[in-house]
């Protein structure tokens, strides 16, 4: 399995975002150059184990998070992902989602079908 550096360093950018962090300051904590950083936040350069654990602390995201792209078993991932995202709704937004999520739903698995017929 090929490792996906962009995926992860989307992922690192929009945790970063989200903590309200600009790249200087997450490359001053994890003392890596602004520059470096930027390369990780990009993919275009391949993020070391001990690095991507400083970011992960530096950000208060556990290194799953940052790697769920690349991981296999990711269903808890998700899953929290999807309660965060509920978390700041209003009861019609939650409401509203669940019925796009279950015609979502409905439409993935009938097309998944459908390609397996043509797959045998």
């Amino acid at each position: 399995m090929e490792i996906d550096y962009k995926a992860i360093g989307q992922r690192i950018k929009i945790a970063r975002i989200k903590k309200g962090m600009t790249q200087e300051v997450v490359s001053y904590i994890v003392d890596v150059t602004p520059a470096h950083m930027s390369n990780i936040e990009t993919g275009k350069t391949k993020v070391s184990l001990s690095t991507l654990i400083a970011i992960a602390n530096a950000l208060s995201v556990s290194v799953d998070a940052l790697l769920c792209d690349n991981v296999l078993n990711v269903k808890v991932i998700f899953e929290i992902e999807a309660k965060e995202l509920f978390s700041d709704c209003d009861e019609y937004e939650i409401r509203l989602l669940v019925d796009i999520l279950k015609s979502a739903k409905k439409a993935i698995r009938k097309d998944r079908k459908v390609r397996n017929m043509f797959e045998m």
